[in-house]
């Protein structure tokens, strides 16, 4: 046992903190298309009560969709992936704020979840191109 205590250690790098596979884009991507649905569903229905329902469930789906983004923004996409992607900070900075402007009460735009979901399928694109590397 004091022979395994003092043993020698042998450092390992991975690019990213749990095996390939656990981080998805699309997390983020079905969270914002159930905004997008959650805005046409407002559209067609004036009842008072199912739309404070729809802003709270929005509201939530908005914030998943942050989540998933910082996940990757953070836990995933590491020095090289930025130094090779210059672009990539700005494409989650953009895409965040779309998430949390979709999240506003008074916000119904599906133009706007559309500029979310294209943000969203950019970041992706990048994401599986490193995934081939």
């Amino acid at each position: 046992m004091i022979r395994r205590l003092f043993a020698p250690t042998i450092d390992v790098h991975a690019h990213c903190d749990l095996p390939c596979g656990v981080y998805d884009p699309n997390q983020a991507r079905y969270e914002a298309e159930s905004i997008k649905a959650i805005i046409g569903k407002v559209a067609e229905n004036d009842d008072p009560d199912f739309r404070t329902r729809a802003i709270m469930i929005k509201e939530q789906r908005a914030q998943l969709v942050k989540e998933h983004l910082w996940v990757l923004w953070t836990d995933y996409f590491k020095p090289p992936h930025f130094e090779k992607y210059p672009q990539l900070h700005q494409l989650f900075n953009e895409a965040t704020k779309l998430a949390g402007g979709t999240a506003n009460k008074a916000t119904f735009d599906a133009a706007k979840a559309d500029e979310l979901i294209a943000k969203i399928d950019e970041i992706a694109e990048i994401f599986h191109e490193t995934k081939k590397a």
